[in-house]
């Protein structure tokens, strides 16, 4: 619901006392939301009963840097607690987007996925390609 109330009253200008019938506004909004900020807490279901039990299941390495003992406050934790907790924020992000997923009763398996395996070249690439050895075009 939005209040918009408009006053037009003629004024002497505060700097300028000669200027007659300035007209000053008052706006005055109001704003309700019935929106609550927290989302529900799902009931575990399935063999998920613990949040060490969820983080598994999403496929992870995160569950030992995460230690929460409570399904409750498992459900509760922000991504700012998650930071503090020493997460990287692909892991906070992929956490919190799996446990909107979860809360809209959507199965584990059809949206969890393993984390990406990391990098054995580092740089721009291989240094062979196409079985030829790729050099540097800079002058040395």
């Amino acid at each position: 619901m939005f209040r918009v109330s408009l006053t037009k009253a003629p004024l002497s200008h505060p700097v300028f006392p000669s200027i007659k019938n300035v007209q000053s506004r008052t706006v005055t909004t109001t704003v309700t939301c019935n929106v609550s900020r927290r989302p529900d807490i799902p009931s575990p279901r399935g063999k998920i009963s613990t949040p060490q039990d969820f983080l598994k299941a999403i496929g992870r390495s995160s569950e030992t840097k995460l230690s929460i003992d409570s399904w409750d406050a498992f459900w509760r934790t922000s991504g700012w607690d998650m930071k503090n907790a020493g997460l990287s924020i692909q892991d906070r992000r992929y956490i919190l987007w799996s446990m909107e997923k979860f809360r809209q009763n959507q199965p584990i398996e059809g949206f969890a996925h393993e984390e990406r395996p990391k990098k054995k070249i580092r740089g721009r690439g291989p240094a062979v390609q196409f079985g030829k050895r790729i050099r540097s075009r800079r002058d040395r």
